[in-house]
Formats: structure tokens, C-alpha cells, sequence
């Protein structure tokens, strides 16, 4: 039997034996700022989906591929030899893309050389700049319900965040709608605010922020002289009745903010993980500055066809938010159909719905729910309540995926619909 070895630190402190040290660090090895982040209810849902054989509305990722030339070109670029390290900020002929697609589609202008950088998908991005902006002990102000990235990025960086709800409200006709409770980020944001976090088109909701309520957010954001990341990875999915206003382009907030955007969402690549950043050269550099301790670079053949898709694939980018539109129109119409309430979606992959004016689940939360329906339904959905601080205002509040193609949405209504005739 070995005897333990006796631990002193550079003090002359016990601090026990070997052996006590090593069990306690393998019986619990994650750090503390990341010990209490549970199994997500993404996890838990898609496990269900899978033993039900279940349509799964809960996850946000599509069922079909990107532009087929686009494709190409990436198979014809590995093919070729172009596999080796990219340069750091990414290639120069996407970065031109990324800033000539802003520039055609918003009037926005970046600096292709000093203020776009290629990140490994928009989380590395979002990552990349809350570790380099964000310091220690202060505070990140998040609009709830928020991916949750945003609250393990700033963790990481030894942040802690603070959430301002977007609010299920009406309209003055009675209408459900989802608006930014403009007081309560006055309240919550102050001088010891070191960043706000906006995500618009927004996941889950599908809320496209207005003018106004970006000015709301830059008056504040000056006010307090902090930064703004701004995630707009669905930027391109925008429905017909509503119009995306990057947050950068409102009021003063060009100068303090950031914005992410990616490949995976506008081209169907989820699993390309190509991304980007935008904004001040300061900032950008700051981002690259973490983001080269990360991933150094991201992956070098997907780089030339996603240059390409940007500059040439905008008509087959309409035709799938129009197919986006269809499939939300018919998930819509289903749940209201069965008696929820259903909030508008303006964009993005994702609508919610409240089950607590639906009969048959009026007296379920969101989580019951969602944990049952895969058994009793055969279709999956995630509960709002995985996105938020305060669940008790979102607690009947259901998010669906309708991301996929159009025969699985039509076999996922008709399950709903029986279910609801069943029960």
C-alpha cells in the first residue's frame, strides 16, 4: 500500500495528502464557476425524441442542405489542396464578402482589412469577444429569454450576468406581440454595466427588435459608456412583414458595438462552423486577440464557398426564408387551432406559443409539457423556461423549431392535431 504524500503549499500550509487532493479533484474536476450548469433541457428533449421516435421541433438546426454550388466549391477546394491554416482574420476574399453583403444589404460599411474577422461559427465570436471585453467582477446585461452561450461566455470570463425580460404582451388591439421592457433595462443597466447583449433576429422568439427599441438600448448604452454585442445570425431570415435593423446601424452605437453573424442559419451549414465579427478595429482586434488562444483559425476550404454564397446566393436565401415563412404560418395555425395563444414570430427559426389558454393543458407548465409530448404526441418541443433567470413569468410558454422541410412540418401537424382531438 502506497502511504500518501504529505501536501505543503509555497506558505507552509497543509493542505492535506496526495490522496485526499486527488479524490477530491477527480470526484468533482469542473470549476466552480461552471459547477452548477445542470444537464440542458436540450439534452433531456432530444433523448425523448429519439426513444419516442419523435418529430423534433426542439432543436434548432435544419434538415437540408445549403446552395448546391456552394457545396461544390468546398469539395473542390479540399479536393484541390486548400486544407492547410488560413490566415488568422480569415481569408481576404471573405472578408470582402462579409463586408460588400452588409454594405448591399443594410448600407452598412466595415473595413474588410481592420473591422471583419472570420470566427469558428458566431458562439466563438460571441465567446471570443465577451473574453476579451468583458472584465472581471462586472456586469453583462442580457435580454431574457437569451441563448444560452451568452451566460457560460460571461462566466467564463469572470463576468456575471444580469437579465432585462422581452415581455409576451399585446398590442393595443389585443393582439399577442413580444416587446422589450425599455424600463426595466434603464433600471438594470449602470455604470458598473460593462456590456449589453442583443440578439435580434431573437432566438427564441423570433422577435425582430424595432428602431426604437435599439435607440432605447443605444441611449442607455451611452449613457453608461458600455459596449453592445449584437447577435444577428438570422439577419437574412426575416419574414415579409417585418425589415432587420442591424443594431450598429441606430443611434451612436456603431462606435461600441460589435456584431456576430455566421454561414450556419442564412446557408443551411450548420455543421461548417464558419462565422464572423464586425465593428470598431479596437474591438475587432480585441475579439482576435482571444479568439487566436481559442481555435487559432477556423477551417480553410469552407471559407472560399461561403465567400461565394454570400455574393451570389441571395435569390436562393429568400427562397428559404419564404419557406421558413410557410412552415411557421402552418405550425402557427395548429396551435392556435388546439387553443394556445400564439405569439408572432417576424423571423428566425422559431415560434412560441403559451399553452395556458389551450384546454387541455391549461393546467401544465411548459417543462410537463414538453416532457411528455414526445411520448403522447410524437413530436418534440423545448420549453421557454430553458432560456431564462425569472421562469415564472414563462413557465406556459412552449418554443417550436420549424427549420425543416415542409413534409416533416405537415406530418408534425397532423400528429399535433390528433393528439389534440385524443385528448
Amino acid at each position: 500500500m502506497t502511504s500518501p504524500v504529505c501536501c505543503v503549499n509555497r506558505d507552509g500550509v497543509y493542505n492535506g495528502s496526495m490522496t485526499e487532493q486527488s479524490g477530491s479533484l477527480l470526484s468533482s474536476p469542473i470549476v466552480s464557476r461552471l459547477r452548477d450548469i445542470p444537464e440542458t433541457i436540450f439534452s433531456r428533449i432530444t433523448r425523448l425524441a429519439v426513444e419516442n421516435n419523435a418529430i423534433n421541433l426542439g432543436q434548432g438546426f435544419p434538415d437540408s442542405d445549403g446552395p448546391r454550388r456552394m457545396l461544390e466549391i468546398a469539395s473542390e477546394q479540399i479536393l484541390s489542396g486548400n486544407n492547410q491554416y488560413a490566415p488568422g482574420r480569415g481569408i481576404p476574399e471573405l472578408r470582402k464578402a462579409i463586408s460588400a453583403n452588409r454594405e448591399q444589404s443594410y448600407g452598412q460599411v466595415f473595413d474588410p482589412d481592420t473591422e471583419v474577422a472570420v470566427t469558428v461559427g458566431a458562439t466563438e465570436g460571441i465567446a471570443a469577444s465577451i473574453l476579451a471585453l468583458v472584465e472581471p467582477g462586472s456586469e453583462v446585461v442580457v435580454i431574457e429569454p437569451y441563448y444560452d452561450a451568452y451566460a457560460a461566455a460571461v462566466r467564463l470570463a469572470g463576468g456575471h450576468h444580469v437579465a432585462v425580460p422581452l415581455l409576451p404582451t399585446t398590442d393595443e388591439d389585443g393582439a399577442p406581440r413580444w416587446a422589450l421592457d425599455v424600463e426595466a433595462l434603464r433600471r438594470t443597466v449602470s455604470d458598473k454595466t460593462r456590456m449589453i447583449v442583443v440578439n435580434t433576429p431573437h432566438n427564441p422568439t423570433g422577435h425582430v427588435f424595432t428602431t426604437d427599441e435599439i435607440l432605447a438600448i443605444s441611449e442607455v448604452a451611452e449613457a453608461h459608456d458600455c459596449l453592445v454585442l449584437s447577435d444577428e445570425v438570422y439577419e437574412h431570415l426575416v419574414f415579409s412583414e417585418a425589415r432587420h435593423v442591424p443594431v450598429a446601424s441606430v443611434g451612436s452605437l456603431r462606435e461600441r458595438t460589435v456584431t456576430v453573424s455566421s454561414t450556419a442559419k442564412s446557408f443551411n451549414a450548420t455543421g461548417w462552423k464558419t462565422g464572423w465579427v464586425m465593428g470598431p478595429a479596437p474591438l475587432v482586434d480585441a475579439a482576435i486577440t482571444a479568439k487566436q488562444y481559442m481555435s487559432f483559425v477556423g477551417a480553410t476550404p469552407f471559407q472560399p464557398a461561403v465567400a461565394y454564397a454570400l455574393r451570389e446566393e441571395a435569390d436562393w436565401v429568400k427562397g428559404l426564408s419564404q419557406r421558413l415563412e410557410n412552415n411557421y404560418k402552418k405550425i402557427a395555425k395548429v396551435c392556435g387551432d388546439i387553443g394556445m395563444t400564439v405569439y408572432p414570430s417576424d423571423g428566425s427559426y422559431f415560434v412560441v406559443t403559451d399553452i395556458s389558454t389551450c384546454e387541455v393543458t391549461k393546467n401544465m407548465t411548459a417543462d410537463d409539457f414538453c416532457l411528455a409530448l414526445p411520448k403522447d404526441a410524437g413530436v418534440a418541443a423545448i420549453p421557454v423556461t430553458a432560456f431564462v433567470d425569472d421562469e415564472e413569468q414563462y413557465r406556459t410558454l412552449v418554443r417550436w423549431a420549424f427549420c425543416k422541410k415542409a413534409n416533416v412540418i405537415d406530418d408534425a401537424v397532423d400528429k399535433l392535431t390528433t393528439w389534440a382531438k385524443e385528448k
